[in-house]
């Protein structure tokens, strides 16, 4: 069964396909064994342009990490804690909240549930009025913040029985085993 492919992936093969141009048969571009006789080789080459950057700045797309918002939970794993095969024991409501209140609750409640050892947590959001929430919209920009870098290995909406559009699946990295 193959996976879905992710928004990065699609970006990217738009950008490839927007770049591609159909190849021109030999009728069309007017090709003749007369009009090849006559077709004029250069004689020079023209000289090329100058790097505008330097070779040596540029660091590999491994390295570079973009400060956007996260990748989706492995669909695997994603499965597990929808199917209740994997824990799912932090759980985090945040209806009734601002914004301005939410962000710290959703931080410290993050790092109390990885500091406990869980891999997994369910946060919802609610949906708002009319499916347009302000918690919804936001806490994915969250979790994405650098603050969370370090705890936070990937988001995913949550299935329905535990919220659906009203609520998020957040992946928790491991922690580092005690020194």
């Amino acid at each position: 069964m193959k996976r879905p492919p992710r928004h990065d992936e699609m970006r990217l093969w738009g950008m490839v396909t927007a770049t591609v141009k159909a190849k021109p048969t030999h009728k069309a571009a007017g090709w003749t064994p007369k009009a090849q006789k006559s077709l004029v080789q250069p004689t020079s080459l023209q000289p090329m342009a100058p790097l505008l950057v330097d070779p040596k700045t540029i660091t590999p797309a491994e390295t570079r990490r973009a400060p956007g918002p996260l990748e989706g939970i492995e669909p695997n794993r994603r499965r597990k804690i929808a199917r209740e095969h994997a824990p799912l024991d932090a759980r985090l409501d945040l209806h009734g909240l601002d914004q301005d209140r939410a962000r710290p609750v959703l931080e410290a409640f993050l790092r109390r549930a990885w500091e406990d050892g869980h891999r997994a947590a369910l946060v919802v959001t609610g949906k708002g009025k009319l499916g347009v929430g302000v918690l919804r919209a936001r806490t994915p920009e969250w979790l994405a913040d650098p603050a969370l870098r370090d705890i936070v290995a990937g988001v995913s909406p949550a299935d329905k029985r535990h919220g659906g559009d009203g609520a998020l699946y957040v992946a928790l990295k491991r922690r580092p085993p005690k020194v």
